[in-house]
């Protein structure tokens, strides 16, 4: 099944503002951190581990000096979420849950199917589309890398074989992490806002990128060939497949991708 919509624009229209309204916009510098849901009942240790990355996601941007706002696509539904989110200077759509696969073609009863959530996926791919439209400066971490992909026409790979490479499987959740190295592509953004075509990085995923989106390129790879980080080719829209706000993350990872974020602001 392939997902169709109006383009963002003509659902959801611009906004016209003034050149003080304008000025005084862009000196607040609002960031939206979008998270699947704000509640997991049933999974409290994952979402406890869930809440420790988004935080720090909240944290480094607030340091950086963006007002921030932390929303939930699961709870409020798509056109709320699109209206809270219509002033953001800036977006970041976190991890969590496996994307619904009907939104990409995909079968469900795949090996270590995760939970789904049709409503965050909903929101999260009209935010993706409407950022490409607006040139709206984005960044999605690990499921957010994903959702970009999915949004603009792209499959995913519905289960990696378990090596070890992307995530430690039989271990606590906050023990998932896998540190690895990716190579980035010497031409991409990625690779000058590190300075380097070599880094290494945390990943907990058994899903990845398939199929590109239209308009993306692959920026990174892991040592066995999978996708690790997107690029738009004319939007300010940014993927990676690993977690620069894990704590065992390398220092400064997280800035670097937030500070883009800034430089990349219309």
């Amino acid at each position: 099944m392939t997902l169709t919509s109006a383009a963002p624009g003509a659902v959801f229209g611009s906004i016209t503002r003034t050149p003080e309204a304008r000025a005084e916009h862009l000196e607040r510098r609002r960031l939206v951190v979008v998270e699947v849901s704000a509640h997991r009942p049933t999974r409290p240790e994952y979402h406890s581990y869930v809440d420790v990355l988004n935080s720090r996601v909240v944290r480094e941007a607030t340091e950086l000096g963006f007002e921030v706002t932390r929303l939930a696509a699961a709870d409020l539904g798509p056109r709320a979420l699109l209206a809270l989110t219509d002033d953001a200077d800036a977006v970041v759509i976190m991890g969590g849950e496996d994307v619904d696969p009907r939104f990409y073609g995909g079968a469900s009863g795949y090996p270590a199917e995760g939970a789904h959530s049709t409503e965050a996926d909903l929101g999260q791919i009209a935010l993706v589309r409407r950022a490409v439209e607006r040139k709206t400066p984005l960044l999605g971490i690990c499921r957010g890398h994903q959702i970009i992909n999915v949004a603009l026409g792209g499959t995913l790979t519905q289960h990696l074989d378990e090596t070890g490479l992307h995530r430690r499987t039989g271990v606590a959740v906050s023990a998932t992490m896998s540190s690895h190295a990716v190579e980035l592509d010497a031409a991409s953004t990625l690779a000058a806002r590190f300075g380097s075509t070599g880094i290494r990085v945390q990943s907990a995923h058994h899903q990845a990128v398939s199929t590109l989106g239209e308009g993306l390129m692959v920026a990174a790879v892991a040592p066995d060939g999978t996708a690790e980080a997107l690029e738009h080719i004319t939007a300010p829209v940014l993927g990676v497949q690993w977690h620069p706000e894990d704590p065992g993350a390398p220092a400064g990872q997280l800035r670097v991708l937030l500070t883009a974020l800034v430089a990349a602001r219309v």
